[in-house]
């Protein structure tokens, strides 16, 4: 059912739809019930209760022709509430439609057809183009009257092909014609006397022929190739009639007068010699001359022939091989009975390569054709995100048709093949030419943008005539110099029109930023000689320099320059002012260029902790620090500190002297004596009291204001003040400091931070290696059960001498059943994780440990619980857990 119900309301009902009466378009005023005014002219079909009913009744209505308007008139009101029933009514309008959309392409092409049966030179192209054309179209060619136009271009394109028909047979007729007189030429002059009356009827009949064609109402319409082929057939008869008719009239004279002269003809020369009584042999004397000429002349003229055709044979050319041939072939014709055997034997044999060479040319120009025409076929259906753009095609467009061309020059035409290839460059020029007309639009929106932006740049001009803000300008005229960039492509003749106008106006707008920029520089060269002058003087003035340089900064900020040009000047500035301070820096390098005696020990004390730290071993590498931090202090360095640096012998000296002999050589080798150093006070964080004549430094007493004694018991107003005049003196005094520590110079401070950075490093990689060591060690204790084998407690850091003697007790005793929580205990204070198959385990053992809250936690007891692990045997899984375990323990 649709949307608006139909039926008809019961005599009963009291109240009509009115949804269903808007619907049916109801007038105001009328009633609900009331019929429909299209209902009568549709036979019911407004009324009938059901769809089909109404789409019954509206194909009978569609029987009786309805005109279009009262169709489609009843299309718009139906189809609001049935579309289903208006759906026969739908397809007969669009069958209207497409009937008057026939009948206007139909109207098209007949006008053209028209156009091309009317005109007096008729192109053959043309006229085959126009059926496919209009099927393509789809105008009805099998109605009138374009199938009468259809039929009438068809005859009257056989008629124009039969005339051309005619004009090649009228050719071949009169080239065996031009071959009888050849012949008729070969024998007496009697026997072609008797010919010539039936030669000349059949010449003068060619001639009448020829002239019939030519007066032809078709004869405008042949193609170009046509007449000048039949004019050079009728002069060549002509040619050849006229001389046939002269020689024969000679002839005729020389047989009734002896002195008359001979025929060129030589049969007929002959012959009329013998009649006259000379003799044959005096005759051929007199002609050998002439004869030997004639034969070299034709030999050498068939050698040339035959030279040229052979190497047009030999290369595979084809536009020059036929042309050649025919060459070679006239003259065998001409002159075939002055060649000698040879010669015409080796000109039939390069006559047959020619002929090859023709039949294969013409099967690979055909194969040529073919895979044009597959091309351009293509080109309609390419694969999936392989299709050509407009321009693209284009030239594809192009090179293909140009390839056709030069394959029709190697060979003889193929009609069959050129239709194919014409019809699909045909298609596939359509998509160029809507390319074409996008294009077109394209570069009118693109023109009219480009014009709307000149129109806007004169408006800015005029509008900022008077505004010095260089910068915002510069950032305007930029951004319109990116939007004519950006503005879209025109062609060549639309941008060479724009262009000029942009420039005068983007010349003008830069008018004043321009005088601006040429008044910057100008100051700017004022500023960079000041700056040499500045940088020549003897004493460099930094208060001028600097207020140098803040009026280059402002000039710089007020007026921006192209940045090369600026940041040219700013070198040009730039550098007397450098020179200048690199020439003081220079001197004042120069006069501090000597070291002092303090950099030379931190220099020698930095040297000797980089030994130290190459060396490898600890202890000298702390004493050499040691050593180095007296020197950078200024202090004289101890017998401890300068034993790296005397040497292995200076060691054993001092190991073998006595205490008081140290003493006294420290004493000796002081350079001055370091004052006694007051011990530093501790910090204790307190809180001060500000008030008046209190010492900071304590802390502040009780507030009595809330104790027992109330207010009364403050006493009176300077109670516990004491004096204003020992307020100066309730402040603590300060704490001597020590001797300034001397000030190191570049390459000293270089040396030294280099050598605490090196030993630094030198000593986290010995004791890492030692802390690798010392695992190593405890464990190959642990598996041969050598107490000997246990580090001391020295490397073993700050285990402490207990636990190291449990350890060695355990390792010593027979080994014994390794108790289940000891290794989760040491997992559990080192915090590592524990094997997948004992995480059940240990979270078991976290919570019976939750539990005993009086028991030690597993991080105060894991050297018991390790000596638990020692005494049991050794297993590699074990093994491996305790050597994860101290890799943490024994680093706290």
């Amino acid at each position: 059912m649709s949307l608006f119900s139909l039926r008809k309301s019961t005599p009963s009902s009291p109240v009509s739809d009115s949804s269903g009466a808007a619907a049916a378009g109801a007038r105001p005023g009328t009633t609900a019930s009331a019929p429909h005014p299209l209902d009568a002219v549709t036979l019911g079909a407004f009324s009938a209760p059901t769809s089909g009913e109404r789409a019954a009744k509206l194909r009978a209505w569609l029987q009786t022709e309805p005109s279009p308007e009262l169709m489609n008139e009843v299309y718009k009101e139906l189809s609001q509430r049935d579309r289903g029933a208006a759906k026969p009514l739908k397809e007969k309008l669009d069958e209207v439609r497409r009937q008057k959309a026939q009948e206007h392409i139909g109207i098209e092409w007949a006008q053209k057809a028209q156009a091309l049966i009317g005109q007096s030179r008729m192109n053959l192209a043309d006229a085959l183009a126009w059926q496919r054309d209009a099927a393509r179209a789809g105008a009805p060619l099998s109605r009138e009257p374009l199938a009468g136009l259809k039929l009438a271009l068809a005859d009257r394109v056989k008629a124009i092909e039969d005339l051309q028909d005619r004009v090649q047979i009228k050719r071949e007729s009169a080239v065996l014609m031009a071959q009888r007189i050849e012949v008729l030429s070969t024998k007496s002059w009697r026997e072609a006397q008797s010919s010539a009356e039936a030669l000349r009827a059949d010449v003068g009949l060619w001639q009448q022929e020829a002239t019939a064609l030519m007066e032809d109402a078709q004869w405008a319409s042949v193609e170009p190739k046509f007449p000048p082929m039949l004019d050079a057939s009728r002069q060549q008869l002509q040619l050849v009639w006229d001389a046939f008719e002269a020689a024969l009239g000679l002839a005729v004279a020389a047989d009734a007068d002896p002195q008359a002269p001979l025929p060129a003809v030589p049969v007929w020369a002959d012959e009329l010699r013998v009649a006259r009584g000379e003799p044959a042999e005096a005759a051929a004397s007199q002609d050998a001359q002439a004869q030997k000429e004639r034969r070299e002349k034709a030999q050498a003229d068939l050698e040339r022939a035959l030279s040229a055709l052979e190497s047009e044979v030999a290369q595979g050319h084809g536009k020059a091989a036929p042309k050649a041939a025919a060459d070679v072939r006239a003259l065998l014709k001409s002159q075939g009975r002055l060649l000698g055997p040879e010669l015409e034997a080796r000109a039939h044999a390069v006559l047959a390569q020619a002929g090859e060479l023709e039949d294969w040319q013409r099967w690979r120009a055909d194969q040529l054709r073919e895979e044009l025409v597959k091309k351009a076929e293509a080109l309609m259906a390419p694969p999936e995100g392989q299709r050509l753009g407009g321009r693209k095609l284009q030239e594809t467009l192009r090179t293909l048709r140009e390839q056709w061309k030069t394959t029709d020059q190697g060979g003889p035409a193929n009609h069959a093949l050129w239709k194919r290839f014409d019809e699909a460059c045909t298609q596939a020029h359509k998509l160029v030419e809507a390319w074409l007309l996008q294009v077109r639009q394209q570069a009118e929106t693109h023109k009219a943008q480009r014009v709307a932006l000149i129109a806007e740049l004169r408006a800015w001009t005029d509008s900022h005539a008077g505004q010095t803000d260089w910068k915002a300008q510069i950032r305007d005229l930029h951004n319109f110099s990116e939007r004519w960039r950006e503005a879209g492509h025109l062609g060549e003749k639309a941008f060479a029109e724009l262009q000029p106008q942009w420039k005068e106006a983007m010349h003008a707008a830069h008018a004043a930023l321009e005088g601006a920029q040429s008044d910057s520089i100008a100051r700017r060269r004022q500023m960079i000689e000041e700056a040499e002058t500045l940088g020549a003087s003897p004493v460099l003035r930094i208060d001028a320099v600097k207020a140098l340089q803040q009026r280059w900064q402002a000039e710089a900020h007020a007026v921006p320059l192209e940045r090369k040009q600026e940041q040219k000047l700013w070198e040009a500035f730039r550098q007397p002012i450098d020179a200048a301070f690199q020439r003081k820096s220079h001197e004042r390098e120069k006069a501090s260029a000597a070291l002092n005696a303090h950099d030379q020990r931190v220099l020698d004390a930095a040297r000797a902790l980089e030994a130290a730290s190459a060396a490898g071993d600890a202890q000298k590498i702390r004493q050499a620090q040691e050593a180095l931090e007296q020197a950078m202090r200024g202090q004289a360095p101890t017998a401890s500190a300068a034993e790296p640096a005397a040497g292995p012998a200076a060691i054993e000296a001092s190991e073998g002297s006595s205490a008081s002999e140290v003493a006294e050589q420290q004493s000796e080798g002081a350079v001055q004596p370091t004052p006694a150093q007051t011990p530093a006070r501790k910090l204790v964080a307190m809180r001060g009291d500000d008030r008046p004549g209190m010492k900071k430094a304590e802390p502040a007493g009780r507030d009595d204001r809330r104790g027992p004694g109330g207010r009364d018991a403050r006493g009176g107003r300077d109670a516990g003040r004491g004096a204003r005049e020992g307020w100066s003196d309730a402040r603590p005094g300060r704490e001597p400091r020590g001797p300034a520590t001397p000030r190191l110079g570049d390459a000293a401070f270089r040396a030294q931070r280099q050598a605490i950075e090196h030993a630094e490093a030198a000593l986290r990689k010995l004791a890492a290696q030692a802390h690798g060591e010392v695992l190593t060690q405890l464990i190959d204790a642990w598996e041969n059960r050598d107490p000997a084998k246990v580090p001391a407690a020295q490397a073993l850091g700050r285990v402490g001498a207990p636990v190291r003697a449990a350890w060695v007790q355990a390792i010593g005793a027979a080994p014994k059943a390794m108790s289940p929580e000891a290794l989760l205990r040491l997992e559990m204070a080192a915090e590592v994780p524990t094997p997948a198959d004992q995480v059940d385990a240990r979270r078991l053992l976290q919570l019976q440990l939750l539990t005993r809250r009086h028991d030690a936690p597993p991080a105060d007891t894991w050297g018991k619980d390790l000596a638990d692990v020692f005494g049991s045997s050794h297993e590699a899984g074990a093994a491996r857990r305790v050597q994860n375990v101290l890799k943490v323990l024994l680093r706290r």
